[in-house]
């Protein structure tokens, strides 16, 4: 039985949800969010005012090899903010700094991994990927510069995931705008202003990822200032790392999931030839948008339902399951209408090939339903991240792509592309019913 709003709370921990406190976190970090797709249409655009549709397939061919390799490290945003959001709902002062201190280690450490491993990463993206010989030659070119950022993206989601535990989502917003801010600039410069093609785009992340880790370093340091680090025994705390990596290794494993869905959909758009990969591509950029807007309400709900499971305090998580819900399926009503009616501008806007817009205005429908299939899976990962079930998660998201694979198999011989999209829409709708279904009995066990 769930606890109800006035309850007493023994342990003094009590705290409540609103409408304010809801968007408190959730408005920032959609304009946070927001920020990161809108550098992926910028480099969409600056590519493509070049009118060659191989380059636009090189840097998404490019982009989704990066997503594969750094998604699978998404636990270090996602996971990091989860325990942090329970440490600050029992007030653990130590463990609070500690959290941050693990995830840095090991964001460094997978960053030089990653640059150690370029060679057969490349080679199996390309191999998996697909693409005519100048597509692979643009992924190439892209690849071999955007690598040396590793270590600071990895060092970037710790910082990001610690604020946003922490419930700073003002700090938040600030990093990403320096971070997607810069970015944007530098390859406008770089692509439009000194011509430098992929290379460019490529230069512009390392330079903007270096960057934002010196700033997140500097407020990292300034909110701890007066207060005392915990000592190595604590940060490498056998039980608590054990526990962090349990953690991590459900959300990489959920994470990478996802990731092979999205390159799933992509390769199968490479093996339609050129433009229908660019097309895909392009709405793709739509799908990525109506995300990043939905997650500033799953962050939210990380932070909020991760702080009343520190609390063990269950009245503040199921007002934050109600308020979050509503207010995300709301927004995702609101995104598809401004698809629909913006779409056709958008598409002109990211590219100058005219088959290229023709074939992204001719499936321009799906992407328009994507946030409404996809908002339940978006808001229930944000619930599950912040309550650390992640094992859950993970097997909800293998089940949704299982489906996923079966309703393309199916569909794609009957109804071409607009099969692939069907599939993946499904893939959305399934992930998000599927964790709302898991999610009552998780908290009648988390706050029994």
């Amino acid at each position: 039985m769930s606890q109800s709003a006035n309850t007493p709370d023994p342990s003094g921990l009590a705290f409540s949800v609103t409408h304010r406190s809801v968007l408190a976190i959730a408005v920032p970090m959609t304009l946070a969010y927001l920020s990161t797709p809108l550098l992926g249409v910028v480099d969409m655009a600056v590519i493509g005012r070049l009118g060659d549709a191989a380059l636009l397939g090189g840097i998404a061919l490019g982009g989704i090899i990066f997503d594969l390799v750094f998604t699978t490290f998404n636990f270090l945003r996602s996971g990091t903010t989860g325990l942090t959001a329970q440490a600050v709902g029992g007030r653990n002062e130590e463990e609070i700094k500690a959290t941050l201190l693990r995830a840095l280690v090991i964001a460094f450490a997978g960053g030089l991994a990653v640059m150690a491993l370029n060679v057969p990463l490349l080679k199996v993206g390309l191999w998996f990927l697909g693409g005519s010989d100048d597509v692979q030659t643009a992924t190439e070119r892209y690849f071999d510069i955007r690598l040396f950022s590793a270590p600071f993206l990895l060092a970037n989601y710790a910082i990001l995931g610690w604020f946003i535990g922490l419930g700073r989502a003002g700090t938040g917003l600030l990093l990403q705008l320096v971070l997607n801010g810069l970015n944007i600039v530098l390859s406008v410069f770089f692509v439009i202003g000194l011509g430098w093609s992929v290379e460019g785009v490529a230069l512009a992340t390392v330079l903007s990822e270096v960057a934002a880790t010196l700033v997140g370093g500097f407020l990292v340091l300034a909110h701890a200032k007066g207060g005392n680090w915990p000592a190595a025994a604590v940060i490498f705390d056998r039980r608590l790392l054990i526990r962090m990596m349990a953690v991590n290794r459900d959300i990489m494993i959920r994470s990478f999931t996802l990731l092979y869905a999205f390159a799933f959909f992509m390769a199968r758009s490479a093996d339609q030839g050129d433009t229908m990969l660019a097309a895909n591509a392009l709405l793709e950029k739509f799908i990525m948008v109506g995300a990043f807007f939905l997650d500033g309400l799953a962050t939210a709900a990380e932070q909020l339902a991760g702080r009343a499971v520190g609390a063990r305090y269950r009245p503040a998580f199921d007002r934050t399951l109600k308020l979050t819900a509503l207010w995300s399926f709301a927004l995702a009503g609101l995104l598809a209408l401004l698809f629909w009616a913006l779409g056709p501008a958008m598409i002109a806007f990211m590219t100058t090939a005219p088959e290229v817009r023709l074939g992204a205005e001719t499936y321009l429908i799906w992407a328009v339903m994507t946030p409404v299939f996809g908002v339940l899976a978006f808001q229930m990962d944000g619930v599950f991240i912040g309550a650390t079930w992640s094992s859950t998660m993970r097997n909800m998201m293998l089940l949704s792509l299982a489906l996923y694979l079966a309703a393309y198999y199916s569909l794609f011989p009957l109804l071409g592309n607009h099969g692939l999209w069907l599939a993946f829409l499904l893939f959305f709708g399934i992930r998000g019913l599927t964790l709302l279904a898991a999610c009552r009995k998780r908290a009648a066990e988390t706050f029994a």
